[in-house]
């Protein structure tokens, strides 16, 4: 996916409210992006407003429209703010969490990148995972996709495949099916490899397999994947993200593609290699 270059006059902010740390962070960056000439409207997502008593500057996420978003958090809270964002927005993440992957500023450098951003704005599109079950659409993941068992140390049998093509029959704890953004999450610590965002690549994982031949795999991003139980789901849920939980019930049928649309990133000086170095 290649890189786009945007003009930036509307900004909007979305921190978390529950650490006052952060809100008052978002404050300091609003008035910032306030004394820029070229910024023409700030906003703040409705709840980020309500917890710094601006209710009345505030916008519910799945109504900002703006050129980029900015976003005092940690990982948890830049997945939940992309998955609920109705159109696409480039983010920029200020870390306020414990690894912060997906942002790239922190609190001390978080005006100096933010004009560097405002200067040029290069935009890096991550592909997403769009999953139905039995057709219907569940919420894109940015990250993974993860299907578990919901009771500790009860094992389900189901069945993988890749265009239709049997990629494994296994019985495990579960499985994850990460992006290549998310190959640095839950993925890698279930012992998958680590993926550059520019591969096209779906990340398939295991959670603790009954055979010692199942092994991850990376398949094509165009690939389509199916999954299907062997024996009856019991007990079981898929987790996108970390945070969206929907049950996994006897005969559901499970499909994950390529999403439509990307998740979009403003680009700064950090590069995925000196990241991984840096916070892993």
């Amino acid at each position: 996916m290649s890189d786009v270059t945007v003009a930036v006059k509307r900004v909007g902010i979305v921190s978390r409210y529950d650490e006052p740390g952060a809100t008052r962070l978002a404050e300091l960056v609003s008035r910032h992006l306030e004394s820029k000439s070229g910024i023409e409207e700030v906003v703040f997502e409705q709840d980020t407003a309500s917890g710094i008593g601006t209710l009345g500057n505030g916008i519910p996420i799945e109504e900002l429209d703006t050129d980029l978003l900015i976003i005092v958090g940690g990982d948890g809270t830049i997945l939940r703010t992309i998955q609920k964002l109705e159109g696409q927005i480039p983010i920029l993440g200020i870390n306020f969490g414990r690894v912060g992957f997906l942002a790239d500023a922190t609190p001390e450098n978080a005006l100096s990148m933010i004009d560097e951003v405002l200067t040029n704005l290069t935009v890096e599109a991550r592909m997403r995972l769009t999953i139905r079950i039995d057709g219907d659409m569940l919420p894109h993941a940015t990250n993974e996709a993860v299907i578990v068992t919901t009771r500790p140390a009860k094992m389900f049998a189901f069945r993988i495949l890749v265009d239709g093509h049997e990629l494994d029959c296994l019985r495990a704890d579960g499985i994850v099916f990460a992006t290549p953004t998310g190959s640095t999450a839950y993925a890698m610590s279930a012992g998958g490899p680590i993926v550059d965002p520019k591969v096209g690549g779906v990340v398939i994982v295991p959670l603790a397999p009954y055979k010692l031949s199942s092994r991850p795999w990376v398949v094509s991003a165009d690939s389509k994947i199916n999954v299907e139980p062997i024996a009856a789901f019991k007990d079981a849920a898929i987790v996108l993200d970390g945070h969206h939980t929907q049950p996994v019930r006897a005969g559901d049928r499970i499909t994950i593609t390529r999403a439509d649309e990307p998740a979009l990133f403003a680009r700064t000086g950090w590069r995925f290699y000196e990241k991984v170095r840096s916070k892993l």
